[in-house]
């Protein structure tokens, strides 16, 4: 499940990692550029909480290799479209495919996982892997063929819908009964709802970065494509490492602390990485991606457990509405930079993790979600073969 989802993942952090390449082959203005990203983030903001909504309903593992295979033939043929609206249409159409693949993908794993902290975070590890592995991959691919040569970025969506479709073979029905049981408690949704507005203002934070800290770290340092490839993948490479960190941590201090110490770090962080000067500048981007991404695997199992009744649902908002949600603001950083400068419309980003925080305040740990099983059993103490 955690290579299956490398493998998805890839392509949400490959839109952003094209976005130099469509500037300077295409003379796309930041505006144009940052539209790309909103494409891909808009269907699937709009689409992955229903698909949340299906799999609390349904079991659809068939799911994750056919949204894997989609998520790659987009991004795949984005470098080769004759215009800017098709170039929009197939991004679109790859968001799509990541978008049905996370609210399944994270209630099968949560199954096998059976509740363990560490072993989300090496599901949720795979999907920043990922995303880390990005940029490196449409650099060696794109940085040396150009745009033309994008169709070769579907090779991991064929490695992907592989790897998926083992891993349900390897799940079973055991994974899929197991999660269709954990239906016991009552849903928390104000609780779901201020952990969602926290991680919305973590996405526009992660996707305004994403987008634009490759350009900005090329600016600023002086440096060329490669500098500019390198900030994005301290970016994406130190998340894959701070969302094991997060389930450890999570173990030992619980999740709501970890969560809320994440948030106060990355204020100064991504205060560090707009106004300190030079090579430093690559610190605090691995300093704001360990802020970002440790708390990353925790909102999942968090927004499960305060909705234990749709976990698809809460999969579904917390990997989807509220991850995408934060494509949406790309364009209007977008715009800010054209008008004024880079700079300037990175620094509105310091203040949404100190919103987050505070959204946080008050939020209690949640208790995991009672299976079936266990409500009975707590019922009825003496257990069946008294009865």
């Amino acid at each position: 499940m955690s290579l299956g989802h490398a493998c998805v993942d890839v392509y949400q952090g490959a839109v952003a990692a094209l976005v130099p390449y469509f500037v300077a082959e295409r003379a796309y203005s930041y505006a144009a550029a940052s539209g790309v990203v909103l494409a891909a983030s808009l269907l699937s903001s709009l689409v992955q909480p229903l698909f949340g909504v299906l799999t609390d309903r349904w079991a659809m593992p068939w799911l994750l290799p056919l949204s894997a295979l989609t998520a790659g033939a987009g991004v795949a043929l984005s470098g080769v479209t004759g215009s800017y609206a098709l170039t929009l249409a197939v991004v679109a159409v790859s968001g799509m495919g990541v978008a049905a693949y996370h609210p399944e993908a994270a209630r099968v794993a949560r199954a096998v996982a059976r509740g363990r902290h560490t072993a989300m975070g090496w599901f949720s590890f795979g999907g920043n892997a990922g995303f880390a592995l990005a940029p490196v991959l449409v650099f060696a691919v794109v940085a040396t063929g150009g745009l033309r040569a994008s169709p070769l970025l579907i090779v991991p969506a064929l490695a992907g819908a592989a790897l998926c479709a083992a891993a349900v073979r390897s799940a079973g029905s055991g994974a899929r009964s197991a999660a269709a049981s954990a239906t016991a408690g009552e849903d928390d949704w104000g609780s779901f709802l201020r952990l969602s507005g926290a991680v919305v203002c973590r996405s526009v934070v992660f996707v305004g970065l994403g987008t634009f800290v490759s350009l900005y770290v090329r600016e600023r340092t002086g440096g060329g494509a490669a500098a500019g490839t390198a900030a994005l993948f301290v970016l994406y490479a130190g998340g894959a490492a701070g969302t094991l960190i997060g389930g450890r941590l999570a173990e030992r201090y619980g999740r709501m602390t970890v969560v809320r110490r994440s948030y106060a770090l990355t204020v100064l962080a991504v205060a560090g990485l707009v106004l300190v000067p030079g090579p430093p500048v690559y610190l605090f981007v691995a300093l704001t991606s360990a802020g970002l991404y440790v708390p990353f695997s925790l909102h999942i199992t968090l927004g499960q457990d305060f909705l234990p009744r749709r976990a698809g649902t809460a999969s579904g908002v917390t990997l989807g509405l509220t991850v995408s949600v934060g494509g949406l603001a790309a364009p209007a950083l977008g715009a800010l930079a054209d008008a004024t400068s880079l700079r300037s419309a990175l620094l509105p980003l310091v203040a949404l993790p100190a919103l987050g925080r505070l959204l946080l305040c008050g939020l209690r740990e949640p208790a995991p979600p009672e299976t079936a099983a266990t409500a009975a059993e707590r019922s009825d103490p003496l257990g069946p073969a008294a009865r």
